[in-house]
C-alpha cells in the first residue's frame, strides 16, 4: 500500500506512543515485521524544540524509511511550523495528532480534544498541508470516532480532512472518553472506511494473528496499527504477517533470538538516551518483555534495582540463557501463568 507517493512493504503499521516508540523501539519493530512506524508525538511548541526530550523524539539517524512523525498543538500557524521543521530534520512524512486522550494534552485542547471542536480540527489539517504539499510531503490524521459514546463524529472529520489533502486516515476505535478502557469497536471505522478514497486504518485492541484478520474483516480497513500489543513483543508484526498470508501459525520465537533482539534494542536504547536516563526507562521494556515469562515477575523486582546499562545486559542475558535450557522457544503466557523459574532468578539475584 502508499501513502500518498510513499509505498510500504506491508500494511502493518507501529502505533505512535509517547515515551515508547522513540527510534530503537521503532526500529526493532521495522525489522520484526511492521511495514511503518510512527514517532512519539511531539509538540508544535517553538520554545520546547530545542529540549532534550524532544531533541531525541526528533532523532532520526540512521533510521529506516519512511521517516514519520507525529505533531501536536492547537494553532494551525504553529503546526505547520512544526511540520515544516520536521521536514527540515527528516521527516517524510506528517502524522496529525488528533487521538491522544492523556488528560495534560486534552486539557489544552489538542490531541482528541480538537475532535470537538471541528472548525479548528479543519484549519489545522489545512495547515499542515499547506505546509507539506510544496515539500511533496504527504500529510496524516489520527483520531478516535469520537468525544464520547452520544458524539461520534470521526466520519465526518474523516471526510473533511481528505478533502483537504490528507493522504490517510487512522482511527482508533474508542472515543476520548474511554481512554484506553472498556473494548475498541470498529463499526465506526467501517463507516470512515466506507466514506473515504484514502486509506483507512484501523486501530484499538489488535492483540494477535485471529484479532488482526476479525478486524480487517469487520472493517474493511486497509491496514492495522498496533500499540500496546507490541510492548515486550515486537515480532507480534511477523507473525501477524506470517498468519494473514498463509493461514497458518508461526510457532514461537527461538528464546535466544529473543533474547538477541532485546540486547540490541537495549544497546540502541542506551546510545539514544545516555547512561543515566537510558537505565531508567530500560526497564519497563525489560519488564514488558519477560511479564509473562517464568520467574518473569521477580526478575523485574530484580531489574529495578540495577542502575547501570552494563548490569542490565548482563542480567537480561543471563536471564534468557536460563530460560532457554528449559524452553528452547519462548514459553507462551497461557502455558507459563503463574509459573516461576527460580534458576533463572538465582543467576542475577
Amino acid at each position: 500500500m502508499k501513502i500518498g507517493p510513499i509505498e510500504l512493504p506491508n500494511n502493518l503499521f507501529v502505533a505512535p506512543m509517547a515515551g515508547v516508540t522513540d527510534r530503537p523501539f521503532r526500529q526493532l519493530c521495522k525489522r520484526l515485521g511492521a511495514g511503518y512506524a510512527v514517532s512519539e508525538m511531539v509538540t508544535s511548541k517553538r520554545e520546547l524544540w530545542a529540549s532534550l526530550k524532544t531533541s531525541r523524539r526528533l532523532d532520526h539517524s540512521g533510521e529506516s524509511a519512511p521517516v514519520a512523525v507525529q505533531i501536536a498543538g492547537v494553532e494551525p500557524a504553529a503546526m505547520a511550523d512544526a511540520a515544516r521543521y520536521n521536514i527540515d530534520r527528516g521527516a517524510q512524512i506528517i502524522d496529525i495528532n488528533m487521538g491522544c486522550p492523556a488528560k495534560k494534552v486534552c486539557n489544552v485542547f489538542a490531541g482528541s480534544a480538537l475532535m470537538s471542536n471541528e472548525p479548528l480540527a479543519l484549519a489545522i489539517v489545512e495547515a499542515v498541508v499547506g505546509a507539506c504539499a510544496p515539500r511533496n510531503v504527504p500529510v496524516t490524521l489520527k483520531l478516535r470516532t469520537g468525544r464520547r459514546e452520544s458524539e461520534r463524529n470521526a466520519v465526518a472529520l474523516a471526510r473533511a480532512a481528505e478533502r483537504a489533502g490528507v493522504a490517510l486516515v487512522t482511527v482508533h476505535g474508542r472515543t476520548r472518553t474511554q481512554g484506553f478502557s472498556g473494548s475498541a469497536e470498529y463499526d465506526t471505522i467501517a463507516a470512515v472506511k466506507a466514506a473515504l478514497r484514502i486509506p483507512v486504518v484501523a486501530n484499538g485492541d489488535i492483540d494477535s494473528p485471529a484479532k488482526a484478520r476479525a478486524v480487517l474483516r469487520a472493517t474493511g480497513a486497509d491496514a492495522l496499527m498496533i500499540g500496546r500489543a507490541a510492548q515486550g513483543r515486537p515480532w507480534i508484526f511477523r507473525e501477524i504477517a506470517h498468519e494473514l498470508a498463509t493461514g497458518t501459525p508461526l510457532p514461537p520465537p527461538a528464546t535466544m533470538a529473543v533474547r538477541g533482539w532485546l540486547l540490541e534494542h537495549l544497546h540502541d536504547h542506551y546510545a539514544l538516551h545516555g547512561e543515566a536516563s537510558g537505565v531508567r526507562s530500560a526497564r519497563k521494556h525489560i519488564g514488558w518483555a519477560v511479564r509473562a515469562l517464568p520467574g518473569g515477575e521477580a526478575f523485574r523486582a530484580v531489574m529495578n534495582t540495577l542502575d547501570h546499562c552494563a548490569a542490565q545486559v548482563e542480567a537480561v542475558a543471563m536471564f534468557f540463557d536460563a530460560l532457554a535450557l528449559r524452553h528452547p522457544r519462548l514459553p507462551q503466557p497461557a502455558s507459563v501463568a503463574c509459573a516461576a523459574n527460580d534458576d533463572a532468578l538465582a543467576l542475577v539475584a
